[in-house]
């Protein structure tokens, strides 16, 4: 792996575990064994590196939707719940949901990458619980926007409040999403 990627992978590791805010340069350079002039080298300013990361869970997700086109409605909402269970099987949060916490102090630049990477979820999840609505797979009240937002909304929250509560409640919340969409 090259310095660059080692980098955006340890960017994307501390946001998700301390947040935006919490991390520096000086972070990431004493973790990598680098100075601090490599990790400017690649990323001039934070929010270069903010953006980098982001980018790269797009790239990921977009690889997702393209690999899972062509399947069902209820294999792409397992696909979507399993995102979830990985980030959470590795102690992490929800990028969206760690950035967003600090979104008043994030640049512009930031803010506008995070809110594509938002949009394209967004459309993703409203576009596959409507098919799935269509095909009478699924069944839920109201727009499949809405409905997807609730969803992804469960899924940012479940997977903090578990650190708190108990991880038999992530198991719960996830288990539930899919129980009450799915046509009986």
């Amino acid at each position: 792996m090259d310095t660059r990627t080692e980098i955006i992978k340890l960017g994307d590791s501390l946001i998700r575990k301390k947040g935006y805010n919490a991390f520096s340069f000086a972070d990431i350079s004493k973790q990598l064994n680098i100075k601090n002039a490599s990790v400017h080298y690649h990323f001039p300013a934070k929010s270069d590196l903010g953006v980098a990361v982001i980018e790269q869970q797009t790239e990921g997700l977009k690889h997702i939707i393209e690999k899972y086109k062509n399947k069902t409605p209820i294999e792409k909402l397992d696909k979507f719940l399993s995102i979830y269970t990985h980030i959470k099987s590795e102690n992490k949060v929800c990028l969206v949901g760690s950035l967003t916490t600090d979104l008043n102090t994030l640049d512009e630049i930031i803010k506008e990458t995070l809110k594509a990477f938002s949009s394209l979820m967004l459309d993703w999840v409203t576009d596959f619980l409507e098919e799935g609505r269509n095909n009478n797979m699924f069944q839920f009240d109201g727009l499949s926007r809405t409905k997807a937002i609730m969803v992804i909304g469960n899924m940012i929250a479940i997977i903090q409040l578990s650190r708190l509560t108990n991880d038999k409640d992530f198991k719960t919340i996830k288990d539930t999403i899919k129980q009450e969409l799915i046509k009986k």
